[in-house]
């Protein structure tokens, strides 16, 4: 039999759910009667293919985002289940009621000849007045714009830019901890990760000269609101790792300003530290995650590669989106309730991060809408919240490297309940470990 379709097949139809646990080698091979060798290679077939991972003393599971097609959507395994009554702060996403209103844009546009009939395969790509747009925004920031694309959002503008430049089994640079979605992506592209220790203001100096001298061939950074710990670069920093890269031309950089306008820290970049960059800014936290649509800047190569290889793949992003995004962007009410969440966010975060102080908990959270609790386990802690009715992610998604966290996504939580949850933190974190990393 084939071990390992028939594995990927108990994934694709949910027999075998993200996190479950498969049996060891030696374990499988006895039960099937074939020999463990024969186990082995199916393992490391799907493990090639981002299908299952090896978690150390955990054994060997399937991934938490495997790459393969699942039945319907469900909740990821580092989410814990959502007992009744419980509160959610371990998605990560925005506050909908903060998003803003989509239906008088909308009504805006619905008269628009562009809008009704949309355009066609000959005449579709990226909207000239969108690029103009993002080109003023983008330059306001210091960000060079003379070469842009349109992408389906930050992740896949950061998977095509990897795939367009890199080969399997290189090395790149990520954040540790970092992004779980990020993590999973390169390992669906067969490229090693190369953890780079974090702290409040970005990924360390050490970190990444020892990142270069393990050979990486693209580093990954991002700008603001790091996710999970709210790290910002900040312009020392990014100084000090341009320094570090301004010789290496061959390193492809790639910055991720996700959080875009809701961020109240001011950028910083290493935009043209190398001769091969990209920069991202997407859309989905300032004005909704169903709003798939990212602006990327780069060298005139590496924009080139992308959207060539964007036209005979994808195409385009829908004309609609980019009109719609487009709109949104001009609209100046729009603006005032993004500013206005941008606030409304700064205080729940500071808040949480002060109120642990306050308790003798050092926490993580200097932008966006994560805070990030540094934990000796973390397995008790999420019992202990859980059962006190407060959901949170464990930082095992998150991590390679560094030491254990809790990650809390404070857009679920009102200014008035940060101190209760705090308290909840403050009881469920007990003999914690001080800072956060390798």
């Amino acid at each position: 039999m084939d071990i390992a379709a028939s594995i990927e097949s108990s994934v694709t139809s949910g027999e075998l759910a993200p996190g479950d646990a498969l049996p060891t080698v030696r374990a499988l091979a006895t039960q099937l009667q074939v020999s463990p060798a024969t186990v082995a290679a199916a393992y490391r077939e799907l493990r090639q293919r981002a299908v299952i991972e090896t978690a150390g003393r955990a054994g060997t599971r399937v991934r938490a985002r495997p790459a393969v097609g699942a039945p319907r959507p469900g909740r990821m395994a580092y989410r814990l289940d959502l007992p009744a009554g419980a509160r959610d702060l371990s998605g990560g996403g925005p506050d909908a009621r903060l998003l803003p209103a989509l239906a008088a844009p909308l009504a805006r546009l619905a008269d628009q000849p562009a809008w009704r009939t949309g355009h066609g395969y000959d005449t579709a790509g990226p909207l000239a007045d969108l690029l103009d747009h993002a080109a003023a925004r983008l330059t306001a920031d210091g960000v060079p714009a003379d070469a842009l694309a349109v992408t389906g959002g930050a992740l896949d503008g950061i998977e095509r830019t990897l795939t367009a430049q890199l080969t399997p089994g290189d090395r790149v640079a990520v954040e540790d901890p970092g992004w779980a979605n990020l993590i999973d992506l390169l390992a669906a592209l067969r490229l090693e990760p190369v953890p780079v220790p974090v702290d409040d203001d970005g990924p360390t100096e050490a970190g990444l000269r020892a990142a270069l001298a393990a050979g990486v061939r693209a580093v990954l950074v991002t700008n603001r609101a790091q996710n999970p710990t709210g790290a910002t670069l900040t312009a020392d920093r990014a100084d000090r790792l341009r320094s570090l890269l301004v010789n290496r031309g061959d390193v492809l950089v790639v910055e991720d300003d996700h959080a875009a306008e809701l961020s109240e820290t001011p950028l910083a970049t290493l935009t043209g530290a190398t001769d091969r960059w990209a920069f991202l800014r997407s859309v989905s936290k300032p004005y909704g995650p169903d709003l798939r649509l990212a602006v990327l800047a780069g060298d005139a190569r590496t924009v080139g590669r992308l959207r060539g290889r964007q036209r005979v793949g994808a195409g385009w992003v829908s004309t609609v989106l980019q009109q719609l995004v487009l709109e949104l962007w001009r609209d100046p009410q729009v603006g005032a309730q993004v500013a206005a969440a941008r606030t409304e966010y700064a205080r729940r975060r500071d808040g949480l991060v002060a109120a642990l102080a306050d308790r003798g908990i050092t926490a993580h959270g200097r932008s966006g809408i994560n805070v990030w609790v540094p934990v000796a386990d973390e397995t008790v802690p999420l019992t202990r919240l859980r059962d006190a009715g407060w959901v949170v992610a464990p930082g095992a998604a998150f991590r390679l490297r560094s030491t254990p966290g809790l990650r809390v996504t404070i857009s679920g939580v009102e200014v008035a309940e940060v101190g209760a949850l705090a308290g909840a933190i403050a009881a469920a974190v007990a003999d914690r470990p001080v800072g956060y990393g390798a």
